[in-house]
């Protein structure tokens, strides 16, 4: 009886590990990852092969940054697309905005290398 009571508990232990571990880097909303997937298959076909790529990319960010930093670099993208007065402080490489948009920009070219 001990040792179907102690193999359970670590069975019970092995299970949650791994979703403890995944749980830090599967921070995004589905709907995020669903919203870069749809963003990546416009600019890259809408086929399957182009689905594949694109899932594997948002994989590869999420893996690299958080989903807080994500929202600020995407932020920061954003409205240097945008026009106007507030819109114009994004541009022009302010330090700031700088900042938070580089490492999405380092994480999106490593997603660029392993996935597509």
């Amino acid at each position: 009886m001990r040792s179907s009571a102690l193999f359970s508990a670590l069975f019970a232990a092995l299970a949650a590990a791994p979703a403890a571990a995944t749980g830090a880097l599967n921070d995004y909303p589905t709907e995020a990852r669903v919203e870069y997937v749809f963003g990546c298959m416009a600019v890259n076909g809408q086929t399957p092969e182009a689905l594949r790529r694109c899932s594997c990319s948002i994989d590869v960010i999420a893996e690299i940054l958080s989903y807080e930093d994500y929202v600020a670099a995407e932020t920061v993208l954003s409205m240097r697309l945008a026009a106007g007065e507030r819109a114009a402080l994004f541009r022009g490489g302010a330090p700031t905005a700088t900042h938070l948009a580089a490492p999405l920009r380092r994480a999106q070219a490593e997603a660029e290398i392993l996935c597509f």
